[in-house]
């Protein structure tokens, strides 16, 4: 774990930003298509951790992105090159564009100033969308990256952050993937190794930390 002078000097609020990745009611809420998934989520307080950094980043002034995955009713455009797509299309619930599947869960809550990024392909919440520009424009260094799951959206989004050239920093309790043991091991031995690690209560610490002038 970094200091907290260490992560206080990558968490700015000028050039930081907050992903949530795929906390949509579809995939965390309790009608999730994924129920075992959302059932970790919740339980591990990972949701009430997001929704706890949002709300100070809304406080604080850094700039929010949620990052959801939709398709359209006639899947036009979707992806169908890996077993996980094919399977997403046999689930009892879609994330249909325009249905309460694809807005943000409670009780995380959005406000005007955020921005709502939906992908239609792909399994990454940056590449193929319009994130990386927004955070270009928006002046990111730093990008805190939380949500679902730690199985595949988290890690290609701290990855293709990495690869764009921005700092990841990984709240580790506000993750989750499944099974629960997954998201520790995967966290030690693959995203200790390209982000920097925290809790969100040290994430929050420096929210609220006077900046250095």
């Amino acid at each position: 774990m970094p200091s907290s002078e260490q992560l206080s000097e990558l968490l700015d609020p000028a050039t930081t930003v907050l992903l949530t990745v795929e906390c949509q009611q579809g995939v965390v809420g309790p009608d999730s298509a994924l129920p075992e998934l959302a059932k970790e989520f919740r339980s591990s307080g990972a949701l009430g951790n997001v929704a706890r950094l949002v709300a100070a980043a809304h406080e604080s002034g850094i700039q929010v992105i949620h990052a959801i995955a939709e398709r359209r009713p006639d899947g036009r455009g979707a992806s169908r090159n890996a077993r996980l797509f094919r399977a997403a299309e046999r689930l009892p619930v879609q994330q249909l564009a325009g249905t309460t599947a694809v807005r943000v869960a409670a009780p995380i809550e959005v406000a005007d100033e955020d921005f709502v990024v939906r992908r239609l392909h792909g399994l990454s919440p940056i590449h193929g969308t319009d994130v990386d520009a927004l955070l270009r424009n928006l002046g990111c260094r730093t990008l805190i990256v939380t949500g679902v799951s730690a199985n595949v959206a988290v890690p290609n989004a701290v990855f293709d952050a990495v690869n764009l050239g921005y700092t990841a920093v990984v709240p580790a309790d506000a993750v989750a993937g499944v099974p629960a043991d997954y998201t520790p091991a995967i966290i030690r031995n693959t995203l200790a190794l390209v982000a920097t690690v925290a809790t969100t209560d040290e994430v929050l610490g420096c929210f609220k930390r006077p900046r250095r002038r």
